[in-house]
């Protein structure tokens, strides 16, 4: 009797213990139970190269609460700014190498690696950052994103580093013939450095980190970013003149480790995607709140400043057109149709 009293509790146990695994095994992280077994007790190394008061800074912040939220306090991410860990090249490379877990950066520096990622580059693609989400948040930049695991990266969506607008300490930028001599601080990347010389200036390759002592000591006249890295890097105090070119849309890419990522559980990947797309969210919308505020700050900080007018724009988007024939070959022509294809449809 004994006997078959145990088998009798083997049998009811065993089925219950099954459907409990299917239960847990099927949870999406909306309903992951914070103190689960399947999320362990994990520190993450994330770095950045702008500081902290930067939105991409403080998206990076927001990104940490969430997944210590929706963690239940079990994975924490450790963040690192102003280039503590390097610059954008040697995070990714320590990605790559499983010695840091994520990174940020744009996605100029990862061209490379995967010379596709070149179409961001762009100069004159977008008109505004509508245009920009749709293209990034639609199938061309999901297309980019699935190039990045045999590169030992993973991709988990775009932020923002936004128009990149010109300073520098010479002169105003009004017209196309107004960059002829100005030596601006660029990054390593062969389309802005030809596009550049296509308008007579001359570009000069940095680690973002040294720019503004680059500035302050003359090395270079200029450097093109996005407003809010101008106001909270106070290149204003190095540099006189400000026109606003919005000559490039620059996305920022969430990357993380791939071999990292796949000794994750998929609850735990399933917290990192959530919480990078909805602190992607948060970043983007403080972003461009942040650019429109930065403009009159550095107004009255005492730059002066200058809008570059539709006119002007598209005649420097002639001269440079020869260099986009060229890197389009080199990209790939289907990919940048697709891109322009999107763009177009964007504006309907």
């Amino acid at each position: 009797m004994k006997t078959w009293m145990k088998h009798a509790v083997i049998c009811c146990t065993v089925p219950a213990l099954l459907l409990l695994a299917g239960c847990g095994g099927g949870s999406s992280a909306s309903s992951v139970q914070p103190a689960a077994s399947w999320i362990q007790e994990r520190t993450i190394k994330a770095g950045i190269g702008l500081n902290q008061d930067h939105p991409e800074g403080k998206g990076l912040k927001k990104f940490a609460e969430l997944v210590s939220q929706k963690s239940g306090g079990k994975l924490k991410v450790q963040s690192f700014y102003d280039a503590q860990l390097g610059d954008d090249k040697k995070m990714t490379e320590a990605l790559q190498g499983g010695l840091q877990e994520i990174t940020i950066p744009s996605t100029s520096p990862l061209v490379g690696m995967i010379k596709e990622f070149g179409i961001f580059d762009f100069p004159f693609v977008f008109h505004d950052e509508k245009e920009a989400d749709a293209v990034l948040d639609g199938p061309l930049g999901q297309k980019l994103l699935e190039k990045l695991p045999e590169h030992n990266l993973i991709g988990l969506g775009y932020w923002e580093n936004g128009f990149r607008n010109l300073t520098n300490s010479k002169h105003p930028v009004v017209k196309a013939e107004d960059f002829k001599g100005l030596k601006i601080r660029t990054m390593q990347n062969q389309v802005h450095l030809e596009a550049f010389q296509a308008l007579g200036a001359n570009p000069t390759p940095m680690a973002f980190s040294e720019v503004f002592s680059a500035l302050e000591s003359k090395t270079v006249d200029g450097q093109e970013n996005p407003l809010a890295t101008i106001k909270t890097s106070k290149f204003n105090e190095v540099q006189q003149y400000l026109s606003v070119t919005k000559h490039v849309y620059t996305p920022f890419v969430f990357l993380v480790s791939k071999k990292f990522w796949d000794k994750l559980s998929p609850e735990e990947q399933q917290i990192l995607k959530e919480a990078a797309v909805e602190a992607g969210i948060y970043q983007r919308e403080l972003n461009r709140a942040e650019n429109r505020k930065a403009l009159e700050e550095l107004k009255n900080a005492g730059m002066e400043v200058n809008e570059v007018s539709e006119e002007e724009r598209a005649n420097m988007q002639a001269i440079i057109k020869p260099v986009i024939d060229k890197f389009a070959k080199e990209f790939g022509e289907d990919l940048v149709k697709e891109m322009y294809d999107q763009v177009e449809k964007a504006r309907q």
